[in-house]
């Protein structure tokens, strides 16, 4: 478990992180693990890139392939409208909003 993920949700700190080919922007709302036992992150996207073209929404990542994640200065508030804190990808949840 990553307790940089669960401060930042906690905080509703803003994450910035290397995912799949480039930086994104993202605001953690969820963080668990799947019935694989891969861990998950459940977050906005609010910028950056995006390997489909459309840098902002509801995005699920998974930790293993995240890099150079650091937190920033920027908060958010803490609903997104389709936000499901009982996320379906997950088995366990670490922590969420």
């Amino acid at each position: 478990m990553n307790p940089i993920i669960c401060s930042a949700i906690r905080s509703k700190q803003v994450i910035r992180l290397y995912y799949r080919g480039g930086f994104r922007m993202i605001e953690p709302f969820c963080y668990g693990a799947s019935t694989a036992g891969s861990e998950l992150l459940r977050a906005y996207q609010t910028g950056g890139y995006s390997e489909s073209g459309s840098p902002s929404g509801w995005k699920l990542f998974r930790v293993s392939e995240i890099s150079d994640l650091t937190l920033t200065d920027e908060h958010f508030e803490s609903t997104r409208p389709g936000y499901n804190p009982k996320d379906p990808a997950m088995v366990t949840i670490y922590c969420c909003i």
